[in-house]
């Protein structure tokens, strides 16, 4: 990305630096413009049920920015000369479901024949310039709060692998499902200023970036992590995915992690998320209030899970 060129529209508010969810542009002194696209191959069988979580996933990151979104285009991959395009209707469907349950609307999109099936949305949304959240406004004091259970990685994955029961892929994949729309209203309702989605970069990732963004320290308390049912089973059983690694690899130097930590618990920092929960630093007096909005909301698993400090030698630190 560095080599690539520089854009300097001062209507550009949020570009490629600093780590953020989404672009944002200006349109009117009062009224900015939130963009981002994301799209991933199937992590559970049911085309419908694979639809809505690419679309939840897609949609989150306007949501992380405090923005409504209000359009989106489908982006498609499908292998058509091998696969029923009713597979493709219902992958369609489910992501029609979960952006019509955003309140947006579906503009069109873009498809081409792909050797495996690839689905995600390139979402549209606005804010007012006091609605907005970005990772770059955490300050020392505040709560961290995460609004979905960890575990996705070691679930899918074990799941890819056959060694997943039933019940706990069906309860990951509503988790995934599930619009991050009443956490990201709960934040701006408390005035939260600094948020960040969890996905690919998992846990340690995402709360580094809004670290080194807002130039504090995150401070993470692994025996607070909200936990899918069954994911701690499948993470001792080692059940991770490719990314734990090179997310661990990529992210150690800016952590600082205490010793006799749980090994199989710090794992879960590093698990790669698919459409998971917002990290929200929030008002320490508005914390609780936070928290009950967002489960009063639908995200029931919404927990405070550290704190904010003033900027230490590490962007991370983790305890128990």
């Amino acid at each position: 990305m560095q080599g690539l060129p520089k854009f300097n529209d001062p209507n550009l508010l949020v570009g490629t630096e600093g780590f953020s969810d989404a672009g944002v542009y200006r349109l009117r002194d009062d009224l900015l413009m939130v963009q981002s696209l994301d799209f991933f191959p199937p992590l559970v069988d049911d085309p419908f049920q694979f639809g809505q979580i690419a679309a939840a996933n897609s949609l989150s990151d306007i949501y992380a920015m405090g923005a409504k979104p209000t359009t989106a285009l489908n982006i498609v991959g499908f292998p058509d000369d091998r696969l029923e395009l009713a597979i493709l209707n219902e992958i369609l469907r489910g992501g029609a479901d979960r952006v019509q349950q955003a309140g947006a609307v579906i503009a069109g999109g873009h498809t081409v024949r792909d050797t495996e099936i690839k689905y995600g949305l390139s979402v549209t949304g606005i804010a007012s310039p006091d609605e907005l959240m970005t990772n770059q406004n955490a300050s020392p004091g505040d709560a961290l709060v995460l609004t979905k259970a960890v575990g996705t990685g070691f679930i899918t994955t074990a799941f890819k692998a056959k060694k997943c029961p039933e019940k706990v892929i069906h309860e990951a994949a509503q988790s995934m499902a599930m619009l991050n729309k009443a956490a990201s209203e709960a934040a701006r309702e408390v005035g939260a200023k600094a948020s960040t989605d969890i996905t690919g970069f998992g846990l340690a990732g995402h709360a580094s970036e809004m670290a080194r963004s807002s130039e504090v320290t995150l401070v993470l308390e692994l025996k607070k992590l909200p936990l899918l049912k069954g994911a701690l089973d499948l993470a001792k059983q080692g059940n991770k995915t490719r990314a734990s690694a090179s997310n661990r690899s990529f992210v150690e130097s800016w952590l600082k992690i205490d010793a006799g930590v749980d090994e199989v618990l710090l794992e879960f920092v590093f698990d790669a998320q698919t459409s998971g929960g917002l990290l929200v630093s929030v008002p320490p007096e508005r914390a609780e209030e936070f928290v009950e909005r967002a489960k009063a909301g639908g995200a029931e698993a919404s927990c405070i899970v550290g704190f904010v400090e003033s900027k230490q030698d590490k962007s991370v630190h983790i305890r128990m």
